[in-house]
């Protein structure tokens, strides 16, 4: 847990806070002015005007959300006042713009009735495009929802019911599979009985849960129905069961709802229940019973928590972010049941796919399988907004609350993988050729026996991009796929084992380099180096393309290339290229990763390589060739004379490329600096291919942009070669294997289509 001085000096420190207002057009020059505010801004206001529905065109209202609270019951502190409430709504606000990019204005209420926070929402609600109700006191909070859902026109949504009731419900869905019951055949126990514990108890009816089977406890015991003075919500799950204390109530119960206080839940009473029982001791910070405590009680029971440190923790930023970005995004009118059970749906459906490489990176875990101690994804799993965005605009406008429904579901999952993942929307146009080949190229993997490559494998498959071949053992990668949960189908196996095709390889290798010193039998002996055996698999037209890495150095895959299917007789020199994606940019860097001391030939070369890997993504390259000195400032210096004459050479071989130097970095990617000091430059925009003056430059400068700003790389890309090789780094993640796998089969498309036109 956090220490008090850690805690306090996180808000406290530097700016104050966690919230700041950004603005999201330029606003530097007496245009700029003109146009944000007077006269310019008139012309929206007409617009509004004239037709009401265009607030969300020109405002922000689409995408601002408002977090309301009074104060009254925040977290587990209490009526602690609307001011002392306001540092938990802050933080409601960095959740919604990191796992979402909801922007949040956090409103605290000096409000105590019904009337005074409705009339405050109220007023207020045109600002926003939805309502998110925090920490409001039971049972004001639900006269608090039920009369805004019915006055506006905007999803209102109270988290502390639907959040919890969302994410737990999803849980409990995966506990009661993996134990072998149904939702109807459970008998459920809560303590709590406030506005968590009955939004749970609904949305768990809803889902197939028998309402005779729960039984709700408050701080006076069993909610009876014999109980004089029960308000409306409390009287839904009152029973008639001779039931007086928690304590009787969990006997032979299959699942106990804990929304209470810490330690109400004994050993004792843990004991009693069925077998295999199911625990959410959900009380934070401490929950009704201790997690350790509870699996040493009872080793089978499936126990999930509202806390990081253990497993199974029910986290409502697994719920609100991603149900009101559903929600704006098709601009619904309201939360409806349908949309709160698809994005429960949603969520348990998720945990049982196979985990990223960055959500065990983030939990420094080295595996993550769906099972008792893995029943709902991880707040830090960004695929959670994949999965819940879409499935809730969908149920949006299936209950028809749509005013803009989402016409294509599938390009809308792809904008959200954008706010995720920077490198989704450069590889897009990769993508989608790849997948819209019904004949797929086939890929050899030298690394086949690699946990990464494997689950690489299976995400190639699934999303149709190629077939992918792993070279390996059969039992080794079987075994890596059972046990990891994954599937084979549609990935081959090749082992390096098969005699026919050994000696096939062997002779094709001697035959190739037997002027070169080599004998039959150490071509053989080459073929136990499995970046020889794929290499030579694409030599021979078994393969269309290779990855080497990511558990081998990035030259051990280069050199057997090179040696095997050597260079694209079109070029004379391979180079490597990184993407490097910020939100503003797309920038293709030359070369990090082969020349390290490039003469002006080879630097040249590297300019050609980069453009033409801009081309293939799309992009219109507009080269910047780098240097310390702009354009003569240092002109007799050998370093410039080399970069300028290299830029000559590449302008006499591509006079149709956009190109200039020698400049500076700065020089290169600030237009403004550029066309004011250089007016005579050819580029007509800041540069997109920056191409460093040697490897150590590059290498460095790559490296910093990766780790001081907010970019993410795709690379190394190879170009050069005389077929579709390239190599994922040792560090490589999932992601970067199918990323950089998808350029290869782009190589292969394009390598088959030259071949075809008789183009070189």
């Amino acid at each position: 847990m956090a220490k008090k001085k850690d805690a306090l000096d996180y808000h406290r420190l530097g700016r104050p806070g966690k919230i700041e207002v950004v603005a999201t057009k330029p606003l530097n020059t007496q245009r700029h002015l003109a146009l944000a505010y007077s006269p310019g801004v008139a012309e929206a206001c007409r617009a509004i005007v004239d037709d009401p529905g265009q607030v969300f065109s020109y405002t922000a209202k689409g995408n601002l959300v408002a977090v309301v609270t009074n104060g009254t019951a925040v977290l587990g502190l209490g009526d602690i006042g609307p001011e002392a409430g306001k540092p938990v709504m802050e933080g409601k606000a960095n959740l919604f713009k990191k796992f979402a990019d909801i922007d949040v204005f956090d409103i605290e209420l000096d409000a105590k009735t019904t009337d005074e926070i409705v009339a405050a929402v109220k007023a207020i609600a045109p600002t926003f495009g939805g309502i998110n109700l925090e920490d409001i006191k039971s049972p004001e909070c639900f006269e608090v929802e039920r009369r805004l859902q019915e006055d506006l026109d905007i999803p209102v949504f109270h988290d502390d019911q639907h959040g919890t009731a969302i994410i737990s419900a999803a849980a409990l869905m995966n506990a009661s599979e993996l134990t072998g019951r149904t939702l109807s055949e459970l008998t459920l126990v809560f303590s709590g009985a406030g506005a968590a514990a009955i939004a749970c108890a609904k949305l768990y009816v809803e889902l197939g849960a028998n309402p005779a089977h729960i039984v709700m406890c408050d701080s006076r015991g069993v909610i009876r129905k014999d109980r004089p003075d029960l308000g409306p919500e409390k009287a839904l799950f009152a029973t008639d069961r001779d039931l007086n204390t928690l304590e009787d109530a969990l006997v032979g119960a299959s699942v106990f709802i804990g929304l209470s206080v810490a330690d109400v839940m004994t050993p004792k009473m843990l004991k009693s229940m069925a077998e295999r029982p199911i625990v959410f001791a959900m009380a934070n910070p401490d929950p009704e019973i201790a997690y350790d405590l509870a699996i040493k009680t009872c080793p089978e029971a499936i126990v999930a928590t509202g806390r990081s440190d253990y497993p199974n923790q029910v986290n409502n930023v697994l719920g609100f972010p991603f149900v009101f970005r559903g929600a704006l995004d098709c601009r619904a009118r309201k939360v409806t049941m349908e949309m709160k059970i698809a994005a429960t749906t949603a969520l348990a459906n998720l945990t049982k796919e196979d985990v990223p490489d960055e959500v065990l990176k983030a939990y420094d875990a080295e595996e993550l399988r769906f099972g008792k101690e893995y029943i709902i994804p991880k707040p830090f799993d960004p695929r959670v907004l994949l999965w819940v965005a879409p499935a809730v605009a969908k149920a949006a406008e299936a209950s028809g609350v749509a005013r803009a429904p989402i016409k294509d579901l599938n390009a809308y999952t792809e904008e959200l993988h954008r706010l995720v993942e920077k490198s989704r929307g450069l590889m897009q146009p990769l993508f989608r050729r790849a997948k819209a080949r019904r004949k797929k190229k086939r890929i050899v993997f030298t690394d086949g026996e690699t946990v990464r490559v494997v689950r690489a494998a299976q995400i190639l498959v699934d999303e149709s991009i190629c077939t992918p071949i792993l070279i390996g053992s059969p039992a080794r990668i079987a075994a890596i796929a059972e046990e990891r949960g994954l599937s084979l189908e549609g990935i081959q196996i090749e082992s390096c084992e098969d005699q026919d095709r050994q000696e096939e390889l062997t002779m094709s290798l001697w035959k190739l380099r037997q002027r070169k010193g080599l004998t039959q039998t150490a071509a053989r002996t080459m073929l136990s180096d499995r970046a020889y055996y794929g290499a030579l698999m694409v030599r021979l037209g078994y393969a269309d393309g290779m990855i080497g890495g990511p558990d081998r150095a990035y030259t051990y895959t280069m050199r057997p290339a090179l040696h095997t299917i050597g260079l694209d007789p079109t070029v004379k020199k391979v180079s490597g290229v990184y993407a490097v994606l910020s939100r503003e940019r797309k920038l293709f860097i030359g070369d990090c990763t082969v020349n390290i001391q490039p003469d002006v030939e080879t630097l040249a070369e590297i300019a050609l390589n980069t453009s033409r890997v801009a081309e293939t993504f799309g992009e219109r390259p507009r080269v910047a060739m780098l240097s310390f000195s702009d354009f003569g400032e240092h002109r007799t210096h050998h370093e410039v004379k080399r970069v300028r004459d290299a830029m000559t050479l590449v302008r006499q071989q591509r006079p149709d490329l956009q190109i200039d130097g020698e400049m500076q970095a700065d020089t290169a990617l600030s237009w403004e600096k550029l066309h004011t000091k250089f007016p005579f430059s050819d580029l007509t925009s800041e540069a997109n291919v920056l191409v460093f003056p040697d490897l150590t430059s590059g290498n460095i400068a790559y490296k910093l942009l990766e780790q001081l700003a907010a970019t993410e790389t795709v690379g190394p890309l190879l170009f050069g070669l005389g077929a579709p090789v390239n190599v994922v780094p040792q560090t490589g993640t999932v992601a970067d294997i199918v990323n950089v796998t998808v350029y290869t089969v782009t190589q292969a498309i394009e390598a088959a289509r030259t071949r075809k036109s008789g183009v070189h």
